[in-house]
């Protein structure tokens, strides 16, 4: 059989290995990388030579490195890629009879069917990963992947009929998908990738495909406080769930959380190693999942009295000369870096900017303004246009023009005082400047922890 792989990223590289070296393989890929196999009369692999815009994949206008795709048995596309195939093939009904993903093989040969699904615009990592070591704590056989963790064809023929999954899925993951988990779980939802997607409904459709393939045995969770999240979730045909709000996991005033009618106290909230408000809700989102599977309170204190959080979430580096130093790059949105401003009450120096992808910056720039920032240091495309959104509300404490991660944090410092936080949540893709988010919140941390 020949194999078309559409993209050599995690899941390009994972089916490689799961369909093995007896086929012949057409290894397909925007751009030139490192670390492709080694061809051969079994394996061909074709490239865009000239530099690719920054962005996701998916907006080149050379389709060339397609050709020949179309003539394989089978093909494997990298979820980013779809929309390349659809302009170059369009709705050739041949085409897409032998197109597939990573995520598609996994639900038709996975044996187990405790499948738990996590999307939302943002939380999704830190909740995926709250259930699976909670779930693990509780003594449970748990695989996490996804978007996150190992590669699900990487693990899926370990997975046993009582096992559980939980899987991270993103809106790529998620674009026309035919399947659903047994629970899924809708964390809150913004606007987006509107720099991929033709628009904030068709950005919304993907996620409702965690729930509308559902059936009426099934579980949705969603945020009671979201309504795009409790409208989504509504398309399942099975059992609703809120978190925040009752019967799912709460934030009482007294500093407690609790699940369940009756009520049953998990844990303070001052036992809580997690920061921030959003963090709460993540939290809620993830012990509501896990009582409808074992309702083992201390496999749950356990995990979360311990938990500090994911790499380039609200990560702390270092404290040096007073001021504290926060790693949030994974916060490539408006809304993020607003939720990332929000965690602390100290005055702060925002690193702000990056690529657009066409979201509104307005109610970054107003919240700016009323979240003691002292100091805002903007960089990458969008730095002019979020420039003129503060000078318009009054705020000109302003530093352009950085051009690498030593200088950014060096400024941070001359500008932070005794007190201050200086948080990297930069509301927006890093393309321009850094290969993506890891590497951009890499870079910020070797340049914080190389200040003397």
């Amino acid at each position: 059989m020949k194999i078309g792989i559409v993209g050599w990223g995690v899941e390009g590289q994972s089916a490689y290995r799961y369909f093995g070296p007896e086929h012949q393989y057409l290894i397909v890929n925007e751009h030139p990388r490192d670390d492709f196999p080694p061809e051969s009369d079994k394996l061909q692999i074709k490239f865009l030579t000239e530099e690719r815009p920054p962005g996701v994949t998916s907006n080149v206008t050379d389709l060339s490195y397609l050709e020949g795709i179309d003539k394989c048995d089978k093909i494997i596309y990298s979820v980013t890629s779809v929309k390349n195939l659809e302009r170059r093939f369009g709705e050739d009904k041949k085409f897409w009879q032998k197109a597939t993903t990573s995520q598609h093989i996994f639900f038709e040969e996975v044996k187990t069917k405790n499948i738990i699904g996590v999307t939302g615009t943002k939380g999704k990592g830190t909740t995926a990963t709250l259930i699976y070591q909670m779930l693990k704590a509780s003594g449970l056989k748990v695989f996490l992947g996804g978007n996150i963790g190992t590669s699900i064809l990487d693990f899926v023929n370990d997975v046993k009929p009582n096992d559980w999954v939980v899987l991270e899925l993103s809106n790529f993951q998620l674009y026309n998908f035919p399947y659903s988990p047994h629970i899924g779980v809708c964390l809150m939802i913004t606007d987006e990738h509107q720099d991929w997607h033709t628009s904030v409904d068709e950005y919304i459709k993907t996620k409702i495909n965690l729930f509308s393939h559902q059936s009426k045995d099934d579980i949705a969770i969603y945020f009671a406080d979201g309504e795009l999240s409790k409208q989504i979730a509504g398309t399942s045909p099975g059992i609703k769930i809120p978190y925040f709000a009752k019967p799912g996991a709460v934030v009482k005033d007294e500093g407690v959380i609790v699940v369940g009618d009756p009520e049953t106290e998990v844990i303070k909230t001052d036992q809580l190693k997690l920061i921030g408000r959003h963090n709460l809700e993540n939290i809620c989102a993830a012990v509501t999942t896990v009582w409808q599977v074992v309702q083992d309170k201390e496999a749950i204190q356990k995990v979360l009295s311990t938990f500090t959080g994911l790499e380039h979430r609200l990560e702390f580096i270092r404290e040096l000369g007073n001021v504290k130093y926060y790693d949030d790059s994974f916060g490539t949105t408006p809304q993020t870096a607003i939720t990332a401003m929000k965690a602390f009450t100290q005055p702060k120096v925002m690193i702000l900017g990056g690529i657009d992808k066409g979201l509104s910056f307005d109610s970054l720039a107003n919240e700016v303004v009323k979240n003691r920032v002292r100091h805002a240091i903007l960089i990458g495309h969008v730095a002019p246009k979020i420039a003129t959104l503060l000078r318009d509300n009054n705020f000109s404490q302003i530093t352009t023009g950085l051009k690498n991660m030593d200088e950014i944090v060096k400024t941070a410092r001359e500008v932070a005082e005794p007190g201050d936080v200086v948080l990297l949540s930069p509301a927006s893709s890093s393309f321009d400047m850094f290969k993506d988010y890891k590497q951009r919140g890499e870079k910020f941390k070797a340049a914080v922890r190389a200040l003397a």
